[in-house]
């Protein structure tokens, strides 16, 4: 230690702190002793070069550090305007720090009084992380210095070698003979340059290399994608969740994957999807054809024994064939939406990031009119839920019995190029729903002129929910169904208007993609200069494909049940 030059004093205003040179002109150390530098200048001085002067700095990385003492990512990367005239810092294996005996550590810190700086020693309390960060530590005996201010953003080293296992985020205080640090594994989380400068056994460097091209190639390419979805897609259903705060970057993720999780195949897993989003784009041609891989988010709401508005309700997310029950409960309708979209913004969790999401109402019969596809995304995101997402609805009862049986069988029977024709249901035809019902015996795609509680209407629209139709589509206002004589070319019948628009639109779209086409029409309704003229303003899109929806019955248990 006595000959290591790497050491730097930080300053930042009225903070002092430390820091270690890591490459010819970059320097780490804590983002919380650069905190004011966004008033004032950073300066770095090297204490063991004679004679030497503060060098102004610049922040050019930062960990995300958000202001409170337990916040993660309490990281900043300044970098000098010419390389220093030191050799920097050598780094120790991960595990390094601990054995038995334990290791001595040394930290060299500018405590007051100390502008030369001075050395405390430490030793890992054990390998455990706290709150999946820092590494406690304890003073190496009852004397001496302790860590105090100052020596944040020290060097934490192996005492003999010199070699770097951590960087000191918080300290005791006088009297107080114990700290935290930054291990260097999760240091290079939040600067993934660090991670090419520490050792690693020669199994890891392969996948940390192919890690990090693929981060660097998704960066470049400005590919957006969930950091989370991708950790726990690596991570499998019985891994460790997202640790606390998450992940900043996609390299935090990916560098958690390679450094904390246990299966080795889990790096392997993060890196093949990894791959598989930045190529998708490329295969995207190939695959428009192809039936979208739909992974619904499933919100079923049904009414309550509690009476009065009391409603139950159940969010669950499906992926690869699996139920992830997300949350169950009884509340009341005014609760309903934020509810839902909190839990719904749960559920993404548990979807592979490869595959479509989908949103999916389960609701009684008399309530597929809701407008639930005009629920706003979020508290701060105004955009309707059904612009933000594919989004439909579907009929409690066609999802159990006979019916989700002969469903399951017409969806099979549906090729995959076989494009939707709307069998159209006008307002006011008087159709006998006998004949309706043969009509509708081959039928993919329905299309009513009126919604379902519209007048003569409900007897037909009934009749086309207990045939297994795949799909239904109508406008939720406009015509009320009274009027006699409305067909194709009735130009004063808005929903006769809505089926001429409707029909052409969907055309030469299999009903796997609807969900994806109606969202595109929901996207241009909403950006018209008068979205409420526009024709697709209310559509609304019954579709259940029961192969997306593993049997209910089938699954896990109901979050409310003691099995559960």
């Amino acid at each position: 230690m006595n000959s290591a030059q790497w050491h730097a004093r930080i300053e930042c205003g009225r903070q002092i702190g430390a820091g270690f040179l890591v490459t010819g002109r970059k320097v780490v150390t804590c983002a919380h002793v650069i905190a004011d530098s966004g008033a004032a200048p950073v300066t770095v001085t090297f204490p063991h070069q004679t004679g030497a002067a503060a060098v102004p700095a610049r922040v050019v990385s930062h960990g995300g550090w958000g202001g409170r003492p337990t916040d993660p990512g309490d990281l900043a990367v300044l970098e000098l305007d010419e390389d220093a005239p030191v050799a920097p810092a050598a780094f120790a294996p991960a595990d390094a720090a601990f054995g038995e005996p334990p290791r001595k550590l040394v930290a060299y810190g500018f405590p007051r009084g100390y502008d030369e700086g001075t050395l405390a020693e430490y030793r890992a309390t054990a390998a455990q992380l706290i709150g999946g960060e820092w590494i406690q530590l304890e003073a190496w005996n009852g004397h001496g210095q302790p860590l105090e201010a100052g020596f944040s953003g020290a060097a934490v080293a192996l005492a003999g070698t010199g070699e770097v296992v951590g960087m000191v985020t918080a300290t005791g205080g006088r009297g107080v003979r114990n700290g935290r640090m930054l291990p260097t594994h999760v240091m290079a989380r939040y600067w993934p340059e660090l991670g090419g400068r520490l050792p690693a056994p020669a199994h890891e460097d392969a996948d940390r290399d192919r890690l990090r091209v693929l981060v660097e190639k998704a960066a470049h390419t400005g590919l957006d994608c969930s950091p989370e979805r991708l950790y726990l897609d690596a991570a499998g259903p019985f891994g460790p969740p997202v640790p606390p705060g998450g992940f900043h970057s996609l390299w935090a993720a990916a560098w958690y994957v390679l450094c904390e999780l246990d299966d080795p195949e889990s790096v392997t897993r993060f890196a093949d999807r990894l791959d598989a989003l930045i190529d998708a784009p490329r295969a995207a041609a190939a695959a428009r054809h192809a039936p979208p891989d739909w992974s619904p988010i499933l919100v079923e709401i049904d009414r309550s024994g509690a009476g009065g508005d009391q409603v139950v309700v159940e969010v669950s997310a499906y992926s690869a064939g699996r139920r992830h029950p997300v949350d169950s409960r009884t509340l009341a309708q005014g609760e309903l939406r934020p509810y839902v979209r909190e839990r719904i913004d749960e559920a993404f969790a548990h979807l592979a990031p490869d595959t479509d999401e989908l949103i999916a109402f389960a609701l009684p019969r008399e309530w597929l009119n809701w407008p639930v596809d005009q629920w706003e995304s979020g508290p701060d995101d105004p955009t309707p839920l059904g612009c933000s997402y594919p989004l439909v609805v579907t009929d409690h009862a066609r999802r159990r019995g006979g019916l989700r049986h002969r469903l399951t069988r017409r969806w099979q029977g549906i090729e995959a190029g076989a494009h939707a024709q709307v069998h159209r249901v006008e307002c006011g035809c008087g159709e006998d729903p006998r004949k309706l019902r043969l009509r509708l015996r081959e039928a993919a795609v329905a299309g009513f002129a009126a919604p379902p509680a519209a007048g003569h209407s409900r007897p037909r629209f009934d009749t086309a929910l207990t045939k297994p139709v795949p799909v239904l589509l109508w406008p939720r206002s406009g015509c009320g169904g009274e009027h006699a004589g409305a067909g194709k070319g009735d130009g004063d019948c808005a929903g006769s208007a809505f089926l001429n628009a409707i029909g052409p639109y969907v055309s030469g779209v299999t009903p796997a993609e609807l969900p994806r086409h109606i969202l595109s029409l929901r996207e241009s309704a909403d950006a018209a200069d008068d979205p409420d003229g526009h024709w697709a303003r209310d559509v609304q899109l019954l579709w259940d494909d029961p192969r997306c929806f593993p049997d209910p019955h089938a699954t896990t248990a109901h979050l409310g049940s003691p099995v559960a």
